[in-house]
């Protein structure tokens, strides 16, 4: 959550915050904010889109070499202009930026109070920010000494970025369970919350371990842990374009998104499948391929349209490599004192990498002696970090809050790792092994293929955009799709959607079904698929409105059908990553046609770095 810039150097900061600050709001954009320091500190903050902090900012004086910016997503305190950031310590020397939660705040702030300490905000950032300057009075040290000792002191998640208007020279920085990207440039440094405000400036950044403080200033970075002892800065190459981080001609990143997955999928394959030879190379995996074949059981950890990947995902291991699987929502596991054996394997399925009930619920089963394999998209994320092997989706940078190339990215790997573990412990045969190979390879084309639907789709949109609910069903392995399609309805659209395994809708949900209600089959030809054409014979005695995904050739269900969307025949393993595709675009085309912005929709934000 919240996105954060910082920049100090040779060059005007303003615009280099602000335009950071718009590649971030998919972060959160509840209010945004700058502090600049140039003969003073001043601070600008607003409530709303970073639009509209540009805007009343339009012949304000915004010169100066050295800024910080935010772009909040509120967690303590509701969004107004009062508890935007940055915020300015009581003194008004110092002004800090901050992602994450101060769980311990209130006790601090008591502390506070009874000292004088006065308070502009609700939020537990300015507590933290009161708290470091009381302590740089106290104790006659430095700002840095304070921080330090402040960090100590306090519990919780944290990035910070902070100032010192009788310092124009130097940003401090620290984090803790929330990320932090350091730019190297010549003469100047970057800071922001990921690499896409930074990419174009430089490609060579450091990412900010947990318990580290940076000393930051134009021709100099320095480490520090919480011990006072200097760190090595690792300078890491970024794997990223410039282009990848803007529209390219779509109106909004979400559809670019969407049409991006023929491209994303094969890169996931790329380098590693050779379906011709029956080869898959993950060097990772390899790694751990023995252990992986003889565990006990594998868990899969993940929040949202990742819990979704893994899901399917349990389908697919369990079928192929016969290892029982067991799928998690992390912010669950972590608190519920799992059992956890040494030898089990953990998957963490993230697509920042940097989701914080991911990431502690996967520190806490390391800590009992569980494999860490992690399924990531963003290359040196905190998980990447915690685990001890596994493998990037390579899908390029996701931008649109609701997840679309991520999840069919994700799912591209996990099949990826299944086939070769099958295929190592010999639980499949040659020709199953092989056809999968080459089901596997075929995915992008036949994605393509689906994609050449949108406008049948956005026919659909129209026609169903005023409906009040939709219900979701899919039996197998389209159950797991029909709960990403009614999650990315319900974010996209603000329709109430349910997603539900097809046989379980006589168990309560049919009790909804009336002529208004549209309810989308998934319904693509598998084992199950007499089954599920028997679910829509339900439906359509009870005058719902059926929209069905469908395979190419299937002559049954468009009878049944009011709408039907048709995807190319694939094998039932490979199959989600074709039918969750009109999903994406119905959800997509509905909110469109609803009037909302779909990049940014109103509560979410694109990376979940606090409970």
């Amino acid at each position: 959550m919240c996105g954060i810039v910082g920049y100090i150097g040779t060059r005007d900061a303003y615009p280099v915050i602000l335009k950071g600050l718009k590649r971030l709001e998919y972060r959160g954009y509840d209010s945004a904010g700058v502090a600049l320091i140039n003969g003073g500190l001043k601070v600008y903050k607003k409530k709303g889109r970073v639009a509209d902090l540009e805007e009343i900012l339009i012949g304000k004086a915004v010169s100066g070499h050295i800024g910080i910016g935010h772009t909040r997503w509120a967690t303590h305190g509701e969004p107004s202009d009062r508890n935007a950031h940055p915020h300015v310590s009581n003194s008004g020397s110092f002004a800090m930026i901050h992602n994450g939660i101060i769980e311990n705040y209130a006790q601090i702030k008591n502390e506070l109070l009874k000292k004088g300490c006065t308070f502009k905000s609700d939020t537990d950032t300015e507590v933290l920010l009161n708290f470091i300057e009381d302590i740089k009075r106290n104790n006659e040290g430095t700002l840095e000494e304070a921080l330090r000792y402040a960090l100590k002191r306090i519990t919780g998640a944290y990035c910070i970025l902070l100032i010192d208007k009788d310092d124009p020279h130097t940003i401090i920085a620290a984090r803790k369970g929330s990320p932090l990207v350091i730019g190297i440039g010549r003469h100047e440094h970057f800071l922001a919350s990921d690499a896409s405000p930074i990419v174009e400036y430089t490609k060579e950044v450091v990412y900010v371990n947990d318990y580290e403080i940076a000393i930051v200033r134009a021709d100099e970075l320095i480490l520090k842990n919480l011990g006072n002892e200097k760190q090595t800065p690792f300078i890491t190459k970024l794997d990223m374009e410039l282009a990848a981080i803007e529209k390219g001609g779509y109106d909004h990143f979400m559809l670019k998104e969407i049409f991006e997955q023929p491209q994303t999928i094969y890169d996931c394959l790329r380098g590693r499948l050779d379906a011709d030879k029956g080869t898959i190379t993950m060097s990772g995996i390899q790694q751990y391929a023995e252990q992986i074949m003889h565990a006990p059981r594998i868990i899969m950890i993940a929040c949202g349209t990742s819990w979704h990947a893994g899901l399917v995902a349990e389908y697919i291991f369990e079928e192929l490599c016969r290892i029982p699987v067991e799928v998690e929502y992390a912010s669950e596991f972590r608190y519920r004192h799992p059992v956890i054996n040494k030898g089990d394997v953990i998957i963490a399925i993230s697509q920042s990498g940097e989701t914080a009930d991911t990431l502690v619920a996967i520190e806490t089963a390391k800590e009992q002696g569980a494999i860490i394999l992690g399924v990531l998209n963003v290359v040196g994320s905190s998980i990447a970090r915690v685990s001890h092997a596994g493998a990037y989706t390579h899908a390029g940078p996701e931008i649109g809050v609701a997840s679309t190339k991520a999840f069919t990215a994700q799912l591209a790997v996990l099949t990826m790792i299944a086939l070769k573990i099958a295929h190592q412990k010999k639980a499949i045969d040659e020709e199953r092994y092989h056809v999968l190979c080459k089901e596997l390879m075929a995915v992008p084309d036949k994605v393509a293929i689906v994609l050449e639907q949108n406008d049948n789709i956005k026919k659909l949109a129209e026609k169903y955009k005023d409906a009040y609910d939709f219900l979701y069903l899919g039996r197998g392995y389209n159950f797991p799709v029909a709960l990403e399609g009614a999650l990315k309805l319900k974010e996209i659209s603000y329709i109430h959607a349910e997603g539900y395994p097809a046989a379980e809708m006589k168990h309560g949900p049919i009790a909804l079904v009336d002529e208004t209600l549209p309810v989308v089959f998934v319904a693509t030809k598998d084992a199950y698929h007499q089954k599920i054409v028997s679910n829509m014979q339900e439906i359509k005695a009870r005058k719902g409105k059926v929209i069905s995904i469908i395979t190419e050739g299937d002559e049954v269900s468009p009878a049944l059908s009011d709408d039907v969307v048709i995807v190319p025949p694939a094998d039932e393993i490979v199959a989600p990553m074709l039918s969750v595709i009109p999903l994406q675009l119905l959800a997509y085309y509905i909110g469109i046609a609803k009037g909302y912005d779909v990049d940014k929709p109103r509560n979410l934000a694109k990376s979940v770095t606090v409970e």
